[in-house]
């Protein structure tokens, strides 16, 4: 059990420790800009820019990264390959989520620290994996289609589960060991599947998992989200430059318009969503995840067929089966939880007002 401060103990901020970050990044992209002259390649860029603005709110405020909106953007608005969304989606995510990320640890946000250790494990496994032997044999296709259920399905599970998810408080604490289980097998399977695949995601099915298994407060399962897709996006694009696959060609051209806004966007997404409350945000972006799926069965209705589509359907609600099955086995952990509380509680009542011999 991890024992936490007096709830009078007011941990210190320090949030000098983001504004270091954001003065170094600022810096770096300065120097590309003005020293090496890519500011005409940025501006003419300026609709990512725009876009990632809501974007980077969404990815401080929600469980969705900030490819969320990206992905789509370029590849159902620009139509561009869906490679190019998901390898975008790591560049920007990389910076975004790094600071909101930075942002969170520096104002000492509770996070699912057992549970998020397993996960960050588990992605340094899984995402190498799946950037090396899943997504190069992934038509373009299917990684659009991946993308589409996947965020479909998160998006109808708030839709009829938002007030539910959002009732929870502090978070059921089993054991450490199965926390860190539990990440270690949620980073290794979503890093090399949903991550690797389309850029996104892991975010999405560890928050799933903290809310609906773990009964967590979306104080802590939305701010561990972000640091895990920080993580995993820092970790896609090393992995990718190292290796020598590189990022796909336009990357380098978006980020730069839209790397200075997402720096900013994603923490203020963080600090306002404190004072407003998360339910209108998590509606809204979850209403354009549905949005997003409609759009992409309307836009490769010629190439997918009718069969296509009820395919893509019966797998939104595979989805959601899974989700629901999710939720009833959390209703049983903590139900069985709740009772062994209340047993030790009863024994020691016992053994207390026990007489004593003699």
């Amino acid at each position: 059990m991890t024992l936490l401060p007096p709830a009078k103990a007011v941990l210190k901020q320090k949030l000098w420790l983001w504004l270091l970050w954001l003065a170094c990044f600022y810096g770096v992209w300065l120097f590309l800009v003005a020293g090496m002259g890519y500011w005409p390649t940025a501006l003419a860029h300026w609709p990512m820019a725009v876009a990632m603005a809501v974007g980077s709110y969404a990815a401080g405020s929600t469980p969705m990264g900030g490819g969320t909106v990206g992905f789509p953007v370029l590849v159902l608005l620009f139509e561009l390959p869906a490679s190019l969304g998901r390898d975008f989606s790591f560049a920007i995510q990389s910076i975004g989520m790094t600071s909101a990320a930075i942002f969170i640890l520096a104002r000492r946000q509770p996070l699912a620290w057992a549970t998020l250790k397993g996960a960050m494990l588990g992605a340094l496994l899984g995402t190498p994996l799946g950037i090396f032997f899943i997504a190069p044999y992934i038509p373009e296709l299917w990684i659009k289609l991946l993308f589409a259920i996947v965020w479909a399905s998160f998006g109808l599970l708030h839709l009829f589960r938002l007030n539910e998810i959002a009732g929870h408080t502090g978070m059921t604490d089993f054991d450490e060991r199965w926390d860190f289980k539990l990440g270690l097998w949620i980073g290794v399977l979503a890093g090399a599947t949903v991550a690797a695949v389309t850029g996104v995601g892991i975010d999405m099915v560890l928050y799933t998992a903290l809310v609906l298994l773990c009964r967590a407060d979306l104080k802590i399962a939305i701010p561990t989200s972000v640091v895990i897709m920080a993580f995993t996006s820092v970790l896609g694009v090393l992995v990718k430059t190292v290796s020598g696959q590189g990022l796909a060609p336009g990357v380098f051209e978006n980020w730069l318009a839209a790397a200075p806004v997402v720096a900013i966007g994603a923490p203020l997404g963080v600090f306002i969503v404190a004072k407003i409350g998360r339910k209108p945000t998590l509606l809204v972006v979850a209403t354009l995840c549905v949005g997003q799926f409609i759009w992409t069965l309307y836009s490769e209705q010629q190439r997918l067929g009718m069969s296509g589509m009820l395919l893509a359907l019966l797998a939104v609600t595979a989805c959601l089966a899974g989700f629901e099955l999710l939720r009833r086995w959390g209703a049983v952990l903590v139900g069985e939880k709740v009772a062994r509380a209340e047993a030790s509680m009863l024994a020691k009542n016992n053994t207390a007002s026990a007489p004593k011999a003699g």
